[in-house]
């Protein structure tokens, strides 16, 4: 118990995708111009990561371990990863419209998300058993989730205050992405 309160806490925090491994960045930064855009973002990709993390870890651990056919991770773990965006787009496109729009072209985009194919290599290259697994990839999402809400409403925030015109658009949205990745370097020391 206390190894998945530490595989959790250290792939929400500590190892987080985007402000520590820096993987996910072309939609933390695209999709966090608002706050409900962010967390609905945040919640397929946290639905992604998670499935993907438990399908990935038994394709891995019971088909291509025992055949020995490792050589072939990242073509089957891209193949479960386009698959499980495909069922989030059609749930989306059907159950939330208004959702659906408003990410546009970053909900197919996160087939090609390099922080879900990275979750599904770290966990068979840390050789987690499937809970380890789903865990760590629960937590990494919850992780992405976390910071691309914070960015989103950093973003809203500073929306109407004055700032210099070179600093305008993507120069402070890096800025503030980099203080943030600053902050997170701090839970580097609870493990």
């Amino acid at each position: 118990m206390v190894g998945l309160i530490v595989i959790a806490i250290s792939s929400c925090f500590v190892s987080n995708v985007v402000l520590s491994q820096f993987l996910g960045i072309c939609s933390f930064l695209g999709v966090s111009t608002d706050i409900k855009t962010a967390a609905g973002m945040g919640g397929a990709v946290v639905f992604v990561i998670t499935i993907a993390s438990f399908v990935a870890s038994i394709i891995n651990n019971y088909i291509l371990i025992p055949l020995d056919m490792v050589y072939l991770r990242t073509i089957v773990f891209i193949l479960v990863i386009a698959a499980l965006v495909q069922i989030v787009e059609m749930f989306m496109h059907k159950c939330m419209p208004a959702l659906y729009s408003a990410l546009g072209i970053f909900l197919p985009l996160i087939t090609t998300n390099c922080a879900v194919l990275g979750v599904a290599l770290t966990n068979a290259q840390n050789e987690y058993n499937v809970l380890e697994s789903v865990v760590s990839g629960f937590a990494t999402a919850m992780g992405y989730l976390i910071a691309i809400v914070l960015l989103a409403g950093i973003r809203e925030h500073i929306a109407g205050n004055n700032i210099p015109k070179s600093f305008q658009g993507v120069p402070i949205v890096i800025v503030t992405a980099a203080l943030m990745s600053i902050a997170f370097f701090g839970f580097a020391g609870l493990m």
